[in-house]
């Protein structure tokens, strides 16, 4: 008997689909927007299935509600939390489908190499994953950075570039989690990457200056390298990328097209011209080249480097400051001769 009235629930289920119960024209799509003009629906957990079908009504998707309601019912669908891409123009079969399925909606993003923790948030909120402010609170979370062994105040440093698929609708302690768990999953197999935590940070420390000094990946190492010999015979690093940092993320400036001699004399912790060996933290995320780097930096007895092709990206190593003025010296009798 059971079994029959199944079958008998199914049917009625089935005619309803097909539009051949008439009445209202149930699972047809709604008149005005036959056109398959698409949006996104949204179901939160916790969501009840009378609700789900009176959002869809009222979002335009489905022309009755209660049928809507009645079908999930009959069929005994389980619908799934998650935003969706539906039609207007989609059979209520159709829309059932995609709830059903989990067939939800993702927000690719695409995380360069070198940005700061600041412009990390900006680009997740421009693409809708995450309020700014959200995303920053997060970063910042002290629970979270004790967590992952992270000796700051921010997760800056660790947020690692990469391409990244996310949910409509996340938690910004989840999205923060997706990239710290990538970091350490990335790093792992890093040669000779520290598992001790401070130690850890001062390398990711030195790759972000790396990253944000080397242009062609060849070279990475060889940067990484001089920046290691300086900081053994106690000279200052001399990074332009520290003081563009404090410039345009303490200062909030436009970036710089070049820094001034007054630039180079700004009295902060990060200005690695007047303060010897590593800033306070990181100025940048940095990806797997500068982290390789940072923690197998080239062996040799160059101090010093500057660019030397601006189209190709390639720079002239030195040992001394006098072969370093020479160098500048050659590059610019270059460009003059073109």
């Amino acid at each position: 008997m059971k079994k029959y009235i199944r079958y008998v629930l199914y049917f009625i289920a089935a005619l309803l689909c097909a539009g051949a119960v008439g009445i209202y024209g149930l699972t047809m799509p709604p008149a005005a927007e036959t056109e398959g003009s698409e949006q996104l629906f949204t179901i939160k957990r916790g969501t009840s299935v009378r609700t789900v079908a009176a959002d869809l009504q009222t979002a335009g998707l489905v022309r009755s509600g209660y049928a809507a309601y009645f079908y999930f019912r009959l069929l005994r669908l389980p619908l799934k939390a998650g935003t969706y891409k539906l039609s207007s123009a989609m059979s209520l079969q159709s829309v059932a489908a995609y709830l059903q399925e989990g067939k939800h909606e993702l927000i690719k993003v695409t995380l360069p190499e070198g940005l700061t923790l600041s412009k990390t948030a900006a680009i997740l909120a421009e693409r809708q994953v995450i309020e700014l402010s959200a995303f920053l609170g997060a970063a910042q979370n002290p629970e979270l950075l004790k967590k992952y062994g992270i000796p700051s105040g921010s997760a800056e440093g660790f947020l690692f570039p990469d391409t990244y698929f996310f949910s409509y609708n996340e938690t910004p302690e989840r999205i923060v989690t997706a990239l710290l768990d990538n970091f350490f999953t990335k790093t792992a197999a890093i040669p000779h990457f520290p598992t001790d935590p401070a130690e850890r940070y001062n390398t990711v420390i030195l790759a972000s200056i790396v990253e944000r000094e080397y242009r062609v990946p060849e070279e990475a190492v060889k940067i990484a390298g001089v920046f290691s010999n300086r900081l053994e015979i106690g000279m200052g690093l001399q990074s332009c990328a520290t003081v563009e940092y404090i410039l345009t993320e303490v200062q909030h400036k436009p970036h710089p097209d070049r820094l001034l001699n007054k630039d180079l004399e700004i009295d902060h912790p990060y200005n690695t011209y007047k303060w010897r060996g590593l800033p306070p933290g990181p100025i940048s995320n940095p990806g797997i080249t500068a982290l390789y780097a940072a923690c197998n930096p080239e062996k040799s007895s160059y101090l010093y480097f500057r660019l030397e092709d601006s189209g190709a990206g390639t720079h002239v190593f030195t040992r001394s400051l006098a072969e370093h003025a020479r160098a500048g010296a050659l590059i610019v009798k270059r460009a003059a001769g073109h």
